[in-house]
C-alpha cells in the first residue's frame, strides 16, 4: 500500500510537528484560548515567542498546577461545560489539539469554539490512515497503532473520525475551512491524505 510523503520537512516543537503548524497559524498578539491544554506547553511557547494572551482550560487539576507555575492562566474544567461561559468573539483563535476525539458532543463543542472564537484551530489524529485500516484488516480487532496505542477498552477516544468524515462536517454546517495541513510524521502530506496523513491540522471559520 502507498505511503508516499511528498510534502516538506517540518520540525517539531516541544516534541510535536502539530504544535509547529498550529504556532504558524496563530498571529503573534492575539488572544487564544486552548483548549484541554495539558501542563500548558504550547501556550507558554506562544507567549514567549508570539507575545499572545494566553487562556486555557484542562481537566487534571495536576496539570492545571504545572501550568500556572508556567505563568500561563489556565481555569480547572470540562470543556463542554466551560465554553458556553465564554463570551461571543472573545478570542481570536481556539485551540483544540489531539482532544475532539475525546469530547462527548464534538459537533456542539465545535460550534462553541466558532461562537467564542473569531477562528478555530483544530488538530486530530487520522481513523482513515492506511495503517489503521490495515490494523483493523489483518487483525479483525479494534485498531492499535502509535496513533492509537490503546486498547479499545481502555481507550480516552469515544469518536474515531477521519479527514473526510470532518471535511463533509464543516460542508454541511457551512464553515470555511481557511487552512488545512496534513502530517504524517515530519512530512506534510498532499496525495490522498484521508489514506495517506496520520494527523489533520484546519483553521476554519464561520
Amino acid at each position: 500500500m502507498s505511503t508516499k510523503r511528498n510534502g516538506p520537512q517540518v520540525r517539531d516543537i516541544l516534541g510535536r510537528s502539530d504544535y509547529t503548524i498550529i504556532s504558524g497559524i496563530v498571529e503573534p498578539g492575539s488572544k487564544v484560548l486552548d483548549l484541554g491544554c495539558g501542563e500548558a506547553e504550547l501556550l507558554a511557547w506562544l507567549v514567549e515567542n508570539k507575545q499572545v494572551q494566553a487562556r486555557g482550560v484542562e481537566i487534571s487539576g495536576s496539570k492545571v498546577r504545572v501550568a500556572i507555575a508556567r505563568g500561563v492562566s489556565v481555569y480547572q474544567g470540562d470543556i463542554e461545560q466551560s465554553l458556553p461561559g465564554y463570551p461571543d468573539q472573545a478570542f481570536d483563535y481556539v485551540i483544540l489539539s489531539q482532544t475532539l476525539q475525546q469530547t462527548l458532543h464534538p459537533l456542539e463543542v465545535l460550534r462553541e469554539m466558532l461562537r467564542v472564537g473569531r477562528g478555530a484551530i483544530v488538530a486530530f489524529p487520522n481513523f482513515g490512515h492506511w495503517k489503521v485500516r490495515w490494523s483493523h484488516l489483518v487483525s479483525g480487532r479494534a485498531p492499535r497503532t502509535e496513533l492509537f496505542p490503546y486498547d479499545w477498552y481502555d481507550s480516552p477516544n469515544i469518536h474515531f473520525l477521519t479527514i473526510d468524515d470532518f471535511e463533509r462536517l464543516t460542508s454541511a454546517q457551512g464553515w470555511k475551512l481557511e487552512k488545512r495541513i496534513f502530517l504524517s510524521g515530519h512530512k506534510e502530506v498532499s496525495l490522498l491524505p484521508n489514506l495517506n496523513a496520520e494527523v489533520a491540522v484546519y483553521l476554519f471559520r464561520k
